[in-house]
């Protein structure tokens, strides 16, 4: 029953491993729309599990990190279209 869940959410883990591993290696950067918006899908998806299995401290730590991850996709957004 909680198999699906928990592959969105490793699949989430993934998502955002991969965006910071991506950071890091300097192949994009922080300001980049890329990374927050997967940020934010890898919050969500983690988000999605924890309705199966529970933590409120997980889910307050993803959705601090959904709400950073969507304004700086808004600023990487509002930056694109003053270029």
């Amino acid at each position: 029953m909680h198999m699906f869940p928990n592959l969105i959410g490793l699949l989430g883990v993934f998502i955002t491993l991969i965006a910071y591993c991506l950071l890091q290696l300097g192949k994009i950067d922080s300001t980049d729309f890329s990374y927050s918006i997967s940020n934010a899908l890898g919050s969500v998806m983690i988000m999605y599990s924890l309705f199966y299995a529970w933590n409120i401290a997980a889910f307050l730590m993803e959705v601090s990190w959904l709400s950073i991850s969507l304004y700086g996709g808004y600023k990487a957004y509002r930056l694109c279209k003053k270029v």
